[in-house]
């Protein structure tokens, strides 16, 4: 099967449904090793350090993330890459679309997987399921009707798996030994650039990958992911030092936009400069942790200035925290520090509303997540961590 082919079997769904993926651009790419096996790549120790090795599985996606530049040329697309690294179970790549092409970015994402697929089975000693009929697997009493009559209506093409919906392939795939699937999972994750400060952090953060997992790996208990912890009468996802739960004083910074009497930016006024005094004065006096969402501009300076100076901080935010998030580099490295804790609340949006605003609007979300913080506060039992 040729590129053009491979082309057109893609099930890529994109992550900004309004972006233009023809046009040009640049976009950090995330592959996730199907099953999260760590084939590309391990953890070893080099003269009392650990390191981060990659497989010569790892090697060889590496060079086929190098060449599809001189690879996506033929097809009269104009593509430069800018980093890659390949990490035990993903594998992160920057890559820019120089001009508008015929091809969309999730073509050529699909033809750069279709040929790491190649090279690990080759090195397994395996066909190329590209090539490998599906009717080759349907022998079994097992196998679904559907399935026996599609593999010998397309028998006589040889080709196989294309001709299935994403979803007949996800069921043949079930049938089939691991070495006879796809290397990376189906879809992949995709961030747009958006200016040339945004595409330096892409880059940077993608040389910065192999440090932070041995960081995590350092600091289990500071950089701990739980993704259902028990907090009074509600339940959270968090990150970072569970321990921060356990101090004695908890205090909330709240900040109104304005002032509720002149109008003014709140950060600017007297109150303010107050209100931040104190506390500061209470975290230098030992024993307190800051709990807010850092969401108007008072608090988000408290934040920060929190994540900047080590102050203990908890930080609630609206987006759930899955399996594999991870936190910006900012909030990753306090939590290495061991000063941070993240919580992001299961179902704010069930919440109720706020002032008859629906409780699904930034509006509600914001005062529900301060409606949490202060819970948090006066909370004085112990969390309890389910998973």
């Amino acid at each position: 099967m040729n590129d053009k082919q491979i082309m057109k079997t893609t099930s890529y769904r994109p992550r900004n449904p309004g972006h233009d993926y023809h046009d040009a651009g640049t976009y950090l790419i995330t592959l996730v090793v199907s099953g999260r096996r760590p084939l590309l790549a391990s953890f070893s120790t080099e003269n009392g350090h650990e390191t981060i090795t990659p497989t010569p599985l790892g090697e060889a996606v590496r060079q086929f993330w190098e060449q599809t530049p001189a690879m996506q040329a033929k097809h009269g697309n104009r593509v430069v890459v800018h980093a890659c690294v390949c990490m035990p179970d993903h594998f992160h790549g920057v890559i820019e679309v120089k001009e508008p092409m015929e091809w969309s970015l999730g073509d050529i994402i699909q033809a750069f997987k279709a040929a790491c697929t190649s090279r690990w089975q080759q090195m397994l000693g395996v066909p190329d399921s590209r090539n490998r009929p599906i009717s080759v697997d349907c022998n079994s009493p097992a196998t679904p009707l559907w399935l026996r009559e599609k593999a010998k209506r397309f028998h006589s093409e040889g080709a196989l798996v294309n001709n299935l919906s994403k979803n007949q392939r996800q069921q043949y795939y079930a049938l089939v030994p691991r070495q006879h699937r796809p290397l990376f999972d189906d879809n992949y994750d995709d961030t747009v650039c958006l200016d040339d400060r945004h595409r330096e952090a892409m880059i940077a953060y993608v040389h910065d990958n192999p440090r932070r997992a041995l960081v995590r790996r350092a600091l289990p208990d500071l950089m701990r992911r739980c993704l259902h912890v028990q907090i009074g009468g509600h339940d959270y996802g968090a990150f970072g030092n569970l321990f921060l739960l356990r101090w004695a004083n908890r205090v909330q910074v709240q900040c109104h936009r304005r002032h509720p009497a002149t109008g003014q930016p709140y950060e600017d006024t007297e109150d303010y400069a107050r209100q931040h005094e104190e506390w500061e004065k209470v975290v230098l006096g030992g024993a307190t942790v800051i709990v807010t969402p850092g969401i108007s501009k008072g608090e988000l300076l408290m934040k920060n200035e929190c994540m900047e100076k080590g102050y203990p901080l908890i930080h609630l935010q609206k987006e759930p925290i899955t399996p594999y998030w991870k936190p910006e580099r900012q909030r990753f490295e306090a939590c290495a520090d061991g000063s941070l804790l993240i919580l992001a609340p299961w179902q704010l949006d069930r919440m109720g509303d706020v002032g008859g605003v629906p409780s699904d609007s930034d509006y509600s979300r914001f005062h529900n997540l301060n409606t949490l913080a202060a819970e948090i506060c006066s909370f004085s039992g112990k969390a309890r961590i389910v998973k």
